[in-house]
């Protein structure tokens, strides 16, 4: 499958410039990370939200981390849950199950970027299948996330 078509229109309108890495199929974000042997502090990973009135939001964070949903619904006065993975796959339908690029603007979705990510030289996201890396520099990643509302709300997780 490689890049999903809407990720790859996106990238090409906005000029954002990548580098494509593949690896071996991987199951997530964390996998993907160890699979292109890159630290999951680097790796990207997006989770969509939905508020109590079904606004939904896609956040982005660093793959070795969890969301603080009592940041996120003090910050934006809200109750966020996750969404169903049906939902999930039916909004990102051009991408393998599971493999959600954090691409806001590819499918018009408001993004909040957690500001780990935004002081890294180096970031790398999900392509939309589970074999495909796009490793963006610093300038590329700002310019990606350049839409989004910028904030702390990753946790640590503990597997």
């Amino acid at each position: 499958m490689t890049i999903a078509t809407k990720v790859n229109y996106f990238l090409e309108k906005n000029d954002i410039h990548y580098r494509s890495i593949r690896h071996y199929h991987s199951a997530g974000s964390i996998s993907s990370a160890l699979a292109a042997d890159i630290s999951t502090k680097q790796m990207a990973k997006a989770v969509i939200l939905e508020d109590h009135d079904g606004h939904k939001m896609m956040a982005v964070l660093p793959a070795d981390k969890k969301i603080s949903f009592s940041v996120i619904n003090e910050k934006f006065n809200a109750k966020y849950h996750l969404i169903s993975e049906t939902d999930v796959h039916r909004m990102f339908s051009d991408c393998e199950a599971g493999a959600v690029p954090p691409v806001g603007g590819a499918y018009n979705i408001r993004v909040i970027c957690d500001q780990l990510l935004d002081i890294l030289d180096e970031v790398y996201i999900e392509a939309g299948d589970h074999q495909t890396l796009l490793q963006l520099d610093k300038p590329a990643f700002k310019s990606l996330m350049s839409g989004a509302k910028h904030m702390r709300f990753g946790k640590e997780s503990y597997h």
